[in-house]
């Protein structure tokens, strides 16, 4: 039965449709926002009949070029591996759903969204996560949600809802809010160095923007959603735990507590190992386990709630000890090594030609990226041996949110024609990665002398909850608090404000209060850090590195840009084969020559130069003679333009036979005298030795020919008799 609901958003209707798109889904929904269309499909697996201690959730994000018109540009054209853009938002899916999802459903769960349709002017991605939560309210899983996302924009000084993509350029701030009708589930913005008060105003307001969304999802649940299935009962034996807490209490508690993280891994490894001999008669291994890490678990937070304090005896609002170092290797065009706590991070930056920029071949307004930030955690950065695999969506998720963090301080290509791309290394992980990649990128950035405007650093911030309400916001929070912890809330910026935000929570939402008390208390750290890090560098470097390409920038007539590239590319070929420089041409006449030689480069230039110089009267040129004829001798004085110089004008005396003074192949300086209304150049050696030049207008020296050949003393006579002549002809 087909079944259509719609709602006005932004002055734009969105309309969610079930019925009519596949049916043997558990729940399948189109939303459609403009000429944006999503289908979104939810289906369970079957009962396992399994403890589950995790939401067996999976999200597929599945674009297709025909949804914006395009045919996929890979070899076998059709789609592959999903983009990155597609992964980015899948996790964007999954971090807003899974905390409304129980732990002991027990089943498989997966959210498939597949783009049908894109205006580009209208986000898929928000539109699917409406869709995701539509299909798991009609669902028989037992959702906790609905939630509704809206995307707040700050355009000329006022608040957007839902710009126009092509519109996000000119925005101060892209902030997306998913929320439920009571509180806030995810975050994630990208601003240019705005203040937390805007940013927070922007979150309040999409809350509220949600609630009408939310409030259609409901109604269309109440018409036609499934029944909910009954949760198994919880698999935790009571019997277990007074055990475990009157004879362990306390040695759990000192064993988190540990100040060290190695010292405390030891310590809690053996007291499982302890556990289990003495209770394994009793009670089953995995069952023991399942209740001494929710003890574990209990014990971490009562710790940080009755102490108002890290695990490892900080203050909830201390940093771990910083360090930052600039030039850790020695061929690199820049690198640093960032390290808070036993979180290190080395990063790299190398800078390219135009031409080295991305290529994206998605369903995006962008179609070439210029500035990348890559992530990479290796196994050994938390001490495993593990299988190394292509890039997970973890390492895309936390490489795009560092991209997004410093691309807002990167100089724009006007200023600064480089493509740069970093690659952020994990040495070391114990709590947030991702902002010491932030970190660490900044500083790789100015030591390779890339004049960013501001220096970028990034906190993580924790939270732990009690049931009576309390809570503490804990600053640079470690790995055990994270995974023991309510939240994990990423904040990257300059001195001046907000670059990047990221939310991620195990709670049912986040009240505002605590979101306040969050990026105010990140504000405090990210000062702290930048001053770390400016005690490493200062500013970026004034010279490149030696081993940077030096890029150069020409400014050509757009006429003349296909006399620089020639017939299918044969002229910019092959000069960039004789320099072995690169040379990127814009269709405005903009061209950028790159070679980490200065020779090389000069060398180009020259080229370049002479391709796309228009010939000049009174000019001084060396060229070469490539037609020589009984009444002169044809010059290319620039690359395909050549002019005549007529025998008469060949030396100041007269000249019997052209062969005399120039050959074929020869080099000779000439003056262009004058350009005809048919565009023909006319040039003469002669009137070279009249002005006595040392050098050509366009840089080229005087022929060593010319300069052998010049004339002295025998120039009187030679005129005598040259003069005489031009008489005996006249009389004749």
């Amino acid at each position: 039965m087909l079944y259509s609901r719609e709602c006005t958003v932004a002055d734009r209707v969105l309309t969610i449709e079930t019925g009519k798109l596949a049916a043997q889904a558990e729940s399948a929904v189109t939303v459609r926002y403009g000429d944006t269309v999503v289908l979104v499909t939810t289906c369970i697996g079957e009962d396992r009949n399994e403890a589950s201690d995790f939401v067996r959730l999976t999200v597929d994000y599945e674009e297709r070029h025909y949804a914006v018109g395009k045919i996929p540009g890979s070899f076998i054209r059709r789609e592959g591996r999903p983009s990155e853009q597609a992964t980015l938002s899948a996790r964007l899916i999954d971090r807003s759903i899974r905390p409304l999802l129980p732990k002991n459903f027990g089943r498989d769960i997966q959210v498939i969204v597949t783009v049908l349709s894109t205006d580009q002017e209208n986000a898929h991605n928000l539109l699917a996560l409406i869709g995701a939560s539509t299909t798991l309210a009609l669902s028989s899983v037992p959702f906790k949600g609905p939630v509704s996302s809206v995307r707040i924009g700050h355009i000329n000084g006022e608040f957007v809802v839902n710009p126009p993509l092509p519109q996000l350029g000119e925005s101060l701030l892209d902030v997306v809010v998913v929320s439920t009708s009571e509180a806030v589930v995810m975050i994630e913005t990208e601003a240019k160095e705005a203040s937390e008060e805007l940013v927070i105003q922007a979150i309040e307001m999409g809350h509220r923007e949600n609630q009408k969304l939310i409030e259609m999802q409901e109604e269309i649940r109440k018409e036609i959603g499934h029944p909910k299935l009954e949760l198994p009962p919880a698999s935790e034996s009571a019997e277990l735990h007074d055990p475990i807490i009157s004879q362990y209490g306390d040695r759990l508690t000192e064993a988190v507590t540990n100040n060290d993280r190695d010292e405390r891994k030891v310590a809690v490894e053996l007291l499982k190992k302890e556990i289990i001999e003495k209770l394994s008669e009793t009670y089953e291994e995995p069952q023991i386990l399942e209740v001494l890490d929710k003890e574990l678990k209990k014990a971490v937070r009562k710790y940080i709630l009755e102490n108002k304090k890290h695990i490892d005896g900080r203050a909830f609002d201390d940093i771990r000890p910083l360090s930052s170092e600039v030039g850790i290797l020695p061929r690199t065009h820049g690198s640093a090594l960032f390290s808070r706590g036993q979180t290190q991070v080395l990063a790299i930056t190398t800078l390219g030609s135009r031409r080295q920029e991305q290529l994206i071949d998605g369903l995006g307004l962008e179609e070439t990226k210029r500035f990348m930030h890559h992530y990479n955690f290796p196994p050994f950065s938390t001490g495993e041996a593990k299988r190394i695999g292509s890039t997970s969506r973890r390492e895309i998720g936390h490489g795009a949110l560092a991209e997004k963090a410093v691309e807002q301080v990167i100089p724009d290509e006007d200023s600064f024609s480089y493509t740069i791309r970093i690659v952020s290394e994990v040495m070391s992980s114990n709590g947030s990665t991702s902002m010491a990649s932030v970190c660490a990128s900044t500083l790789s950035l100015m030591d390779a002398g890339v004049p960013i405007k501001m220096p970028v650093a990034g906190i993580a911030m924790g939270l732990v909850t009690g049931d009576d309400g309390s809570y503490v916001v804990l600053t640079d929070l470690v790995g055990l608090e994270d995974a023991y912890g309510d939240m994990d809330f990423k904040v990257a910026g300059t001195a001046n404000g907000i670059t990047a935000i990221q939310l991620d929570i195990k709670l049912e939402g986040l009240p505002f209060q605590i979101i306040k008390d969050t990026i105010y208390q990140a504000r405090d750290a990210r000062m702290k850090i930048l001053e770390n890090m400016r005690q490493a560098i200062e500013m970026p470097r004034v010279d490149l590195s030696p081993y940077a390409p030096k890029m150069h920038r020409l400014q050509i007539d757009k006429e003349k840009i296909g006399a620089l590239i020639g017939p299918g590319g044969k002229t910019i070929r092959s000069i960039i084969e004789e320099t072995k420089t690169t040379i990127d041409v814009d269709n405005d006449g903009v061209v950028l020559i790159g070679s980490p030689n200065e020779e090389a480069a000069q060398k180009a230039i020259e080229m370049v130069e002479n391709l796309t110089r228009d010939v000049e009267v009174g000019a001084i040129y060396t060229g070469k003679a490539t037609r020589i004829t009984n009444f002169g001798a044809f010059v290319e004085i620039l690359p395909g333009k050549e002019g005549l110089v007529h025998i008469s004008e060949l030396a100041d005396y007269r000249v019997d036979k052209v062969e005399d003074i120039v050959k074929e192949g020869e080099e000779i300086t000439v003056k262009v005298t004058e350009i005809d209304n048919m565009g023909r150049v006319n040039l003469s050696r002669k009137a070279v030795y009249e002005d006595s030049p040392r050098s050509t207008e366009g840089g080229a020296q005087e022929s060593s020919r010319d300069r052998n050949q010049r004339p002295s003393k025998p120039r009187q006579q030679g005129n005598r008799r040259f003069n005489s002549g031009r008489r005996d002809q006249r009389r004749s």
